[in-house]
């Protein structure tokens, strides 16, 4: 998920899609992200984009460095 919102900003039927998941389970993540401050969300409930977080702008390089580790 996070790989996609780098890229460009989503809403929650497009990562769905995109991703080939349930709605409701992408839902669910997107909340636990944004609750994490890993993401944040503009717009209203259905039609909401979401973006990664400013902070998650600032440590990008962090999370490509252990994205490579995990996909070895």
């Amino acid at each position: 998920m996070l790989k996609l919102l780098i890229d460009r900003p989503y809403n929650a039927n497009q990562l769905a899609e995109a991703m080939n998941m349930d709605y409701k389970t992408i839902r669910h993540h997107l909340d636990v992200l944004i609750k994490n401050g890993i993401i944040t969300m503009e717009g209203d409930k259905y039609g909401a984009m979401y973006f990664i977080s400013k902070t998650m702008e600032a440590n990008i390089n962090e999370f490509h460095q252990i994205w490579e580790k995990i996909d070895k």
